[in-house]
């Protein structure tokens, strides 16, 4: 079960006392209200208004105005949920001086109506002013002396989230709610509980113990939320051993594993209280909702619309519960969340980043229809979407975009380029990477550039091309095109403006060239395909992608295939060449950053087989080949085969 806040928790004490009784009929009020010598219909009026809005201030009360605003508020406390009623005059019947008025109540709970009537009783005095008797039967008929109304919401069940082929990834699973229940805790015993759960479970203690302080004296302080797998028998055991402690067991919409696409999926948790204001009422404290990911932007679809159960109860009561139902409206399930992610290769792609220490990322789409299958940053990362997100330099793999950009300026892949060991572009000296092979310099064919990745060739071709030529190409290959995909994606930055330095260096994907993982997965899934790729996450959400002004032809398509698997067949994606199934094509990628020498570099590889497009990216590497190429073999090689 969920824990009942603090707030519900605490007894109402003196209010208890106050709403024991109600006043007598017959006293007068402490001062006469402006309305004084009208009629009882007159007074049945502002006694409606004045309920309506939780307010006596106008009224008439025979007896102690005060004590009878201090009940009515007591009464209404818990009915936040059900926002303010229309109170309206049915009917008045008057007998010599005394009175009768019927009222009528309507609550708006969600889509239905709450509907009831209450009877006043009034009296006329000697100054010819009617006085309204005050009880708590005038809010809700059924109310007893010292009792309240309490509104209480009702979760609904939350939307699941599944993959590709049905699979769901995202449901209810067992966790265990972890704390502190003051109930019969000193506040030095309750002090030392929180101190002891917090060192078992590890969560900073001050704050923790500062938190259980400032509770109600029955509270339960929750501590952390862990799956139910996570705590182990050695903890338990411990929070046991702890007066006071707790461990509640619950659910939580939770995926497979706690790293499985765990910043694009989001988390679930307490509404905070940002979330609460700015929902317009939708969503109250208490509430299970959204707080990142899929499970943030689609939280009102998932999330569902919540129930509402409202009850009497003595005013001193703990919980609800030991009240009478007044009014139980069901909840309304939220509706499922369909994604493409294979529950397989996410895991495979979860696995083969476990060890990699900087932020990582590997992206696997598949081309024939954009879908993508896995989406996994890796622990590096601290938990941001390093796959979708990420913005960095792609290196090498850029070469993709730069050789179609070639073919459309003429060459072909037997053309032949120059690959000096250097050039110099305005004073800046670019050159090839540290263990370029020798025998690949001088005059090369564009698909030996390509295959052994000579920085100098492209640098050099690069004056075949004009302005806009790189952005167009990489346009037909999905880059640097802004879409709404249905979640935060970042598609990548195509500008070869600027000194001719960084014209330069746009061509082999650095400079202001940016990309995530997730664009360079795009590039070469449009290359297998044959033209290009927007990549799909939710199937049931509509695709606006304008095509690209110059798409890609199936002879550049071919062409680029051809290069992609010379870097397999005799270049820097060698170590990929033995995989079974049908040939690999793929790209590597190093790319220079920061300004400490010698200088970092992040590590790139692109690849495709059959109708499997995958990119890899580490952010601090040796270079492609030899940092992001062995994961991205991992991961292919426990792919099913094609």
């Amino acid at each position: 079960m969920t824990p009942i806040p603090s707030s519900r928790r605490v007894p109402r004490g003196a209010l208890a006392g106050l709403l024991a009784g109600t006043l007598a009929v017959g006293a007068l009020s402490a001062c006469t209200p402006p309305w004084s010598g009208s009629g009882a219909q007159d007074a049945a009026d502002v006694l409606a208004r004045g309920l309506a809005r939780g307010s006596l201030e106008d009224v008439a009360v025979a007896g102690d105005r005060a004590a009878a605003q201090e009940q009515l508020a007591a009464v209404v406390a818990d009915l936040d949920l059900l926002g303010r009623p229309q109170v309206a005059v049915d009917e008045v019947e008057t007998e010599d001086d005394r009175a009768t008025a019927r009222l009528g109540w309507r609550w708006s709970v969600g889509d239905e109506v709450w509907s009831y009537d209450t009877t006043a009783r009034l009296r006329r005095t000697a100054d010819d002013t009617w006085q309204v008797g005050w009880t708590p039967a005038l809010v809700e008929p059924s109310l007893e002396r010292g009792e309240v109304l309490d509104a209480r919401p009702v979760t609904a069940r939350r939307g699941v989230i599944s993959g590709a082929g049905g699979q769901v990834l995202v449901r209810p699973r067992p966790v265990v709610r972890v704390g502190v229940g003051k109930d019969g805790l000193d506040d030095e015993a309750a002090a030392g509980a929180a101190r002891a759960v917090a060192e078992v479970v590890d969560v900073a203690p001050g704050p923790y113990v500062e938190q259980v302080a400032a509770a109600g004296p029955r509270a339960f302080v929750e501590a952390i939320v862990l799956r139910a797998a996570d705590l182990d028998d050695r903890q338990r055991s411990a929070l046991e051993a702890v007066d006071g402690a707790l461990l509640v067991d619950d659910e939580l919409p939770l995926a497979p594993t706690r790293d499985f696409a765990a910043p694009l999926l989001g988390t679930v948790g307490p509404a905070t209280a940002e979330v609460v204001d700015a929902s317009d009422g939708e969503v109250v404290p208490g509430d299970e909702v959204g707080l990142s990911g899929l499970q943030r932007r689609y939280d009102a679809e998932l999330r569902g619309t919540r129930g509402v159960e409202v009850s009497a109860a003595p005013a001193d009561a703990v919980v609800a519960s030991e009240g009478r139902t007044l009014l139980s409206v069901d909840p309304v399930p939220g509706r499922p969340l369909r994604t493409t992610l294979d529950q397989g290769l996410q895991e495979q792609a979860q696995r083969v980043l476990a060890d990699v220490g900087p932020a990582s990322a590997l992206v696997a789409v598949r081309p024939s229809t954009g879908d993508l299958l896995a989406v996994a940053s890796g622990p590096g990362g601290g938990g941001l979407g390093t796959a979708t997100e990420g913005r960095y330099a792609p290196g090498s793999t850029f070469k993709v975009v730069t050789s179609l950009a070639l073919l459309r300026a003429g060459l072909t892949p037997a053309s032949a380029v120059s690959c000096p060991p250097t050039l110099t572009v305005d004073g800046k000296v670019f050159e090839n990477y540290d263990d370029y092979p020798a025998d690949a310099t001088g005059q090369i064919t564009l698909e030996d550039a390509v295959a052994s990745s000579c920085n100098t060739a492209f640098i050099g071709a690069g004056d075949e091309l004009g302005d806009g030529d790189l952005a167009s190409a990489a346009a037909a290959l999905g880059l640097g095109v802004d879409r709404d995909l249905g979640f935060p994606a970042y598609l990548g930055r195509v500008d070869r403006s600027g000194t001719a330095t960084q014209e330069a260096a746009a061509l082999i994907g650095q400079g202001t060239v940016l990309a995530s993982p997730l664009a360079m997965a795009t590039v070469v899934a449009s290359v297998v395909r044959g033209q290009v790729v927007v990549p799909r996450l939710l199937p049931g959400l509509e695709s606006t992608a304008t095509p690209p002004a110059a798409p890609l032809t199936d002879r550049e398509a071919a062409q680029l295939r051809t290069m992609l698997g010379a870097v397999v067949e005799r270049g820097s994606g060698r170590l990929l060449a033995d995989l079974p199934g049908q040939p690999v094509i793929a790209k590597t990628g190093t790319a220079e950053f920061g300004d400490a020498e010698p200088l970092q570099t992040h590590a790139w590889m692109v690849a495709g087989r059959g109708d499997l497009a995958v990119a890899v990216f580490v952010e601090e590497g040796a270079s492609g080949s030899q940092t992001a190429g062995p994961v991205l073999r991992a991961f292919l090689a426990g792919a099913p085969t094609p």
